[in-house]
């Protein structure tokens, strides 16, 4: 009909957000969204006890495009489904609350999606921290997060890419897309949106990443709730790799099988030594002490190698981004790839052997963030 509007329907998963809610909330009423569309904002709660649900009633009651929703479920996944169900909208926009938009976020996704007709769009993850002495391990944590080499190439981190990715971050979508390719993994507490990436390629469809599409992410603001979130993603992925019998990219088994490498080195030199103690000399003992002396020499030469790797990265990175974070720099660096792969790890017992999840890995593991 002539002067009707088209909806984009934007969705948010939230939980405990009581100090960030009515700024995201400010920052998504602004976007501005081109002639012909109308904006509707689903926010679906994970029962909030920290007074998130008042100050998002109070916005609902101030203006009738925000609609709070129930997330029982309480995790990512069950919240961006309840809001897919009740999204009006042909066009679908997920946010984040700790992520800052450009005032014409929304606008970029929808031309991206008319030009392409990608099956999903989105932007770079672009990461920052906030300035000061208090901020600098967080601008640590955002730099190392930024690049390339630490993160294995993924190309979600090159801000001016543009092309098809194998994911994207946040991501935006024709509801046909839905329809096509079915909702959220509700079993992933993580690794969810990985999932249902793969599952578009996996169908045919392509997705897409353009450097139009800006946002700006802030990361943890300390080293062990770095090390617990990527312990957490390491630990989701090997669930999603067993049920589509693929991982999405090497890049995610990388981090398992060198940490895992360690560990075996490692126990096969305690053994050896302490088995050293149980031989009687002869030939036995001889082929223990050089098997030992063999494991403890690759167990020592990789943990050279990478902290080689880890320092050289780190220079290069300071060098660009600030020679403040370089005291900081290789144990954030550090912080993601053994949280990862001691992740996968357990992750990979858990899928395989135990045959279910830990309900311990369930509990999300967002710290408090620097003030910005």
């Amino acid at each position: 009909m002539p002067g009707q509007l088209n909806t984009v329907s934007v969705i948010v998963p939230c939980r405990n957000e009581q100090d960030y809610i009515e700024a995201f909330c400010r920052s998504v009423a602004a976007q501005a969204v081109p002639d012909g569309w109308a904006l509707e904002v689903l926010i679906a709660d994970g029962m909030s006890d920290d007074g998130t649900r008042e100050r998002l009633a109070a916005v609902c009651a101030h203006d009738s495009r925000f609609v709070m929703l129930d997330n029982p479920g309480r995790i990512v996944s069950c919240g961006l489904n309840r809001c897919i169900e009740k999204a009006r909208g042909e066009f679908i926009v997920r946010l984040d609350v700790h992520t800052v938009y450009a005032p014409d976020y929304i606008a970029q996704c929808l031309a991206t999606w008319q030009r392409t007709g990608a099956d999903n769009v989105g932007g770079p993850w672009k990461a920052q921290g906030v300035d000061g002495e208090q901020g600098t391990v967080q601008r640590a944590i955002a730099a190392a997060f930024q690049s390339r080499l630490v993160a294995g190439g993924a190309l979600s981190r090159d801000l001016a890419y543009e092309g098809e990715v194998d994911t994207v971050y946040l991501g935006s979508w024709p509801r046909q897309t839905f329809e096509r390719f079915g909702g959220f993994d509700e079993t992933l507490v993580r690794n969810q949106d990985d999932e249902h990436n793969l599952r578009i390629h996996k169908g045919g469809g392509r997705i897409w990443q353009s450097a139009s599409i800006r946002s700006t992410y802030f990361p943890r603001a300390s080293k062990m709730d770095v090390f617990r979130q990527y312990r957490q993603y390491g630990y989701w992925k090997p669930f999603v790799m067993k049920k589509h019998g693929q991982a999405a990219a090497l890049r995610h088994l990388i981090p398992g099988l060198f940490v895992g490498c360690m560990l075996l080195l490692l126990l096969l030199t305690l053994v050896g030594s302490l088995g050293m103690s149980y031989l009687p000399f002869g030939a036995a003992r001889t082929v223990m002490i050089w098997g030992t002396l063999i494991t403890a020499s690759g167990l020592m030469l990789q943990a050279l190698l990478y902290g080689m790797a880890v320092y050289a990265i780190s220079f290069s990175i300071a060098r660009q981004q600030g020679r403040d974070l370089m005291r900081h720099l290789p144990d954030v660096i550090a912080a993601y790839h053994f949280g990862y792969g001691l992740g996968s790890l357990r992750g990979w017992w858990d899928a395989i052997v135990r045959g279910r999840p830990d309900p311990a890995f369930g509990r999300l593991t967002r710290g408090k963030p620097a003030a910005r």
